[in-house]
């Protein structure tokens, strides 16, 4: 028997139990490994590479594969990797790139034949065997380094370059500066890329490391130190050092100096690295001419859904675009930064690829989302052999231009300019800088930034009103007008216009929140802002509240102010809404050129800004730009904004602009409440396009069911049947819908008589003149007949009926009790047709006016229709039906010839001339038949004043002049 205690031998079973447990939980976790996981033992039989450089590639390309959220949000439609255009590369001299800190714009003509990046590691004269290459390619902001190294990335895991390197090891300088663990070569390595752990090609043996290239993407973002005195010398992959000091030994190729480096950075920082450890110097220019710029627009616009109208959309878009390219317009020196292009596709797409089925994209979001994409997580760091940290809020790069960029844009929206001088860019860019690190600051971002912002004006003479100066002064515009407006806006959303007495009380509000009640800490904060002498005068610490609150409330009411103000000028002289302004400042103006440009033009872009950085969307991402637009803000600014819209109700040539703030804001409680105060929607005129059908139509969703337009008047809007099926959401909550003069055909009938046969629709007048909706059209739309009872006047002029039609209208006509009136005028309805529809009509309960006048009708014919007038069954008693056939009915002047004329005389440039004409000649017959058979001279005179309006209308028409003469 045992004689050791009982515990002790529980223990030891407990034991022996674990351990069969554990042995067993690994046998099943090896038997079903997790998935996504790797395991060689048991899954040797799966497609899966076993080789680690294999499944380094698989790897890099399926991360560097990944899209950004912005190219995601245009439906995929963007891929860089099947649509990249190589920018143009120049190598350089160190003489040379040390001399071209200044503008790349005026980099125009190439020194050197253009290379590309696998040019760059070929052997150099004075290149020795055994040492790799060190390449530093730099370039502005913009000009597509980070796109270039992700398009390098693919083709070499694709085996389409670089194929003399075995293995490609990508470093983003951005995550290798916030490393604050020391850490050898090979675990940095491992730490991103766990499958090179002890990977051969990186031990420092032999030469293996010459078939290494390491890519350091960003340099400027590290502070790379290369004394001796301050970075040690180090030759082993595996000893543990900081992050720089592991990259300056690489570099020095003190460490596997047979791996080849290829180094990206800005203008800025090309002094970080030393000159003799660089063996090649590349500078990344952009699209530096038009047929670049064309291969990426027709790249990216191309790529839509597949299908051919879409296709053929495109094609003309970029031959249009192109055309203004070839004129060198200012959009093509700001397509030289392909950043640039890629925002022209974006809104293109935007304005002309518009889909009820995808997200909901605005204006403001495009805009925010191309600033996302080039200055996300960018600092303005200092100047080189500094230490200086740098401000908290003085960090963002971002926040730094518009601080001062935004404050130039700021100013030349108040005072309407376009065009600065090179002292005004002093005055505001430069501003009151003191300190060193200041200026460092500044030096910086006028090498990196401010050309990303600012171009050379290409047509100075068309921006300046009095023309070039005596010195021919150089003037500077934003690359892309609506930058300078979006520039504004964001500037005074943020509050960075505010009064030194309104930023001081926000310091205070600031300071003062987490402090106690007690006066000493008070007074101490108080002092480092104001001086204790003011301080004591004026005695803010007991004022500081009331007056605090004062000013910010009256700063947000201004911003809602601006907005109203700015959107609706009457003094603007401009009359396309600001999306056709957008598009035309990426187009052109195609046909005659306006005569003389207007330096104060009007900014309509700046305040549908405001409203749009108002959207929670935009503010997230400029929350990550470093640019924070409080919640309480926008809460004061919608307040105000409220006030100034239902206040004052807009004028009819400006809802269309009113309507695209609304959709920017993207605010479904205040658009449901700007709505309420509109009763009608006037666009006529307005070259409606898929975009803005859409905003229409998602201004109204916001709405509530029991909301009502008294009209909807889309008249001579160039809609097309898809632009309907966008608008029908919208159209539910019309009462009187006008869609005259439009190229609506029969299929778009199907869908207006499904709108009519909706029990939640309540349209009680629909006007489709002059749309060829033919026979087949009206016989689909007369279906709704029998079901619809909201419908009380319906106008088909001049839409193709003929006879049958007409004789199909009498027809179904008694299925429909509501109709009230009717107008078939210029159909080629003759005397058998009419008579039917008119004998229809006057047995129906409800119709009291017929148009028929326009049509081949003979005398006899006019004549039997005013006759017919009194409904047989009702006797004398009877409701008369109003038949308008003619100026005339019979031998006294109808009560309608003066409408009768003014639809014909405003509607005479787009109908058959010769017909009108025609028919007015029937028309002067009748008036001077009529008149012979007056024996009173007033209404004889009555009779001449007819005539005289109707010879005026038919002169006008032989003589081809525009109709809207004759009303003058």
């Amino acid at each position: 028997m045992s004689t050791e205690p009982a515990c002790v031998v529980l223990c030891r079973q407990l034991s022996q139990l674990l351990r069969v447990w554990r042995w067993r939980r690994r046998v099943e976790v090896s038997l079903y490994p997790a998935p996504g996981f790797h395991c060689s033992t048991y899954c040797s039989t799966t497609s899966e590479p076993v080789n680690p450089l294999e499944i380094h590639k698989k790897k890099l390309f399926l991360w560097f594969s990944h899209l950004p959220q912005e190219e995601k949000q245009f439906g995929g439609c963007f891929s860089p990797e099947t649509m990249h255009v190589d920018p143009l590369i120049l190598e350089r001299k160190f003489e040379e790139s040390a001399g071209l800190l200044s503008s790349p714009l005026q980099t125009q003509t190439p020194f050197s034949p253009s290379v590309t990046v696998e040019q760059l590691f070929e052997p150099t004269d004075g290149w020795s065997a055994g040492r790799g290459l060190n390449v530093l390619l730099y370039g502005a902001v913009g000009t597509g380094k980070s796109t270039m190294v992700r398009k390098l990335v693919l083709d070499w895991c694709a085996g389409n370059t670089l194929t003399h390197f075995k293995l490609l090891v990508p470093f983003s300088c951005e995550d290798l500066g916030q490393l604050s663990k020391a850490a050898s070569l090979r675990d940095l390595v491992s730490r991103k890329y766990l499958h090179l752990r002890k990977h051969p090609l990186l031990s420092g043996e032999g030469d293996q490391a010459k078939d290494v290239l390491f890519l350091f993407n960003g340099m400027e973002k590290m502070k790379l130190d290369f004394r001796i005195g301050a970075t040690e010398l180090c030759s082993d992959p595996n000893e543990v050092l900081v992050p720089g000091v592991v990259v300056v030994n690489l570099l020095r190729k003190y460490l596997l100096p047979e791996a080849s480096i290829l180094v990206t950075t800005r203008l800025s920082a090309l002094d970080r690295i030393p000159q003799k450890y660089v063996s090649r110097y590349a500078q990344i220019c952009g699209f530096n001419d038009p047929a670049r710029q064309r291969a990426y627009f027709t790249g990216r616009l191309l790529q839509q859904s597949g299908e051919t109208v879409c296709n053929h959309d495109a094609q003309a878009l970029i031959e249009l675009l192109y055309l203004n390219l070839q004129r060198e317009s200012q959009l093509a020196a700001a397509c030289f930064l392909p950043s640039y292009c890629w925002l022209t596709c974006a809104t293109l797409h935007f304005l002309h690829f518009t889909d009820a089925n995808a997200p909901i994209r605005t204006l403001t979001g495009i805009y925010t989302s191309f600033l996302r994409l080039n200055f996300g997580g960018e600092v303005l760091g200092t100047g080189t052999g500094t230490n200086v940290p740098i401000q908290e809020h003085h960090n963002s790069l971002m926040l730094y231009v518009v601080r001062t960029v935004g404050k130039l844009a700021f100013d030349g929206v108040t005072y309407k300019r376009t065009s600065f001088s090179e002292k005004e860019l002093e005055q505001w860019i430069g501003g009151k800088t003191k300190t060193d690190e200041e200026l460092r600051q500044l030096a910086m971002f006028r090498t990196d930034v401010l050309d990303f912002f600012l171009a050379p004006c290409v047509e100075s003479g068309k921006h300046l009103p009095e023309g070039p100066s005596e010195n021919d002064e150089m003037r500077y515009v934003f690359a892309v007008p609506a930058m300078q407006e979006y520039l504004a806006a964001l500037y005074v959303v943020l509050g960075e216009n505010k009064s030194a007495l309104e930023k001081l009380t926000r310091k205070v509000s600031v300071a003062i929140g987490p402090a106690s009640e007690d006066v000493n800490a008070l007074v101490n904060i108080f002092s480092k802002f104001i001086p204790l002498r003011i301080f004591a005068v004026f005695n803010l610490l007991k004022l500081f509240p009331k007056l605090y609150e004062k000013i910010i409330s009256r700063n947000k009411g201004s911003i809602a102010r601006t907005m109203a103000a700015e959107m609706f000028r009457t003094e603007d002289s401009y009359n396309e809404d600001v999306l056709d302004q957008v598009e035309q400042s990426l187009l052109g103006v195609h046909g005659p050129q306006p005569q003389q440009y207007c330096e104060g033009q009007p900014f309509e872009l700046y305040p549908i800004f405001m409203g749009g950085l108002l959207h929670y969307g935009n503010r997230v991402l400029l929350q990550q730009l470093g640019c924070s637009i409080k919640s309480t803000t926008v809460a004061q600014i919608t307040r105000a904004l409220r006030k100034h819209l239902l206040s004052k109700p807009q004028p009819p040539e400006e809802l269309m602009d009113l309507l695209v703030l609304l959709y920017e804001f993207q605010n479904p409680r205040l658009t449901a409440e700007v709505l309420a105060s509109i009763r009608s929607i006037r666009l006529s005129n307005i070259r409606m396009t898929p975009l803005k059908c859409f905003v229409l139509s998602s201004v109204l969703s916001c709405a509530p069911a029991s909301y009502h337009l008294e009209e909807l008047n889309l008249s001579s809007c160039l809609l097309t049947h898809g632009m309907i099926q966008m608008l029908r959401p919208a159209f539910r909550h019309t009462h009187n819908l006008n869609l005259q003069f439009n190229s609506l055909g029969p299929e778009s009938c199907i869908l207006l008589r499904d709108l009519l046969l909706d029990p939640k629709s309540s349209v009680r007048s629909l006007q489709l003149c002059d749309n060829p909706l033919l026979e087949s059209g009206a016989s689909t739309l007369l279906e709704m007949l029998p079901e619809n009872q909201s419908l009380a006047h319906l106008s088909l002029m001049h839409t193709g009926l003929g006879d049958q039609g007409a004789l199909e209208l009498a027809e179904k006509l008694q299925q429909h009790t509501g109709l009230q009136e009717l107008n078939v005028a210029y159909n080629n309805i003759g005397d058998n047709a009419a008579l039917a529809l008119v004998d229809a009509c006057r047995e129906h309960p409800s119709i009291h006016t017929v148009h028929l006048y326009l049509n081949p009708l003979s005398d006899v014919g006019k004549q039997s229709l005013y006759v017919r007038g009194v409904p047989k069954s009702h006797g004398d008693s009877g409701q008369r039906v109003r038949v308008l056939a003619s100026v005339t009915e019979g031998s006294d002047l109808s009560e309608d010839w003066h409408p009768i004329l003014s639809v014909i005389r405003e509607n005479a440039s787009s109908w058959d001339r010769e017909r009108v004409k025609q028919q007015l000649k029937v028309f002067l017959s009748d008036l001077e038949w009529g008149r012979q058979q007056q024996q009173s001279l007033w209404k004889r005179l009555h009779f001449r004043r007819v005539e005289k309006g109707v010879r005026q209308t038919l002169k006008m028409l032989e003589k081809d002049t525009s109709p809207w003469i004759i009303k003058q």
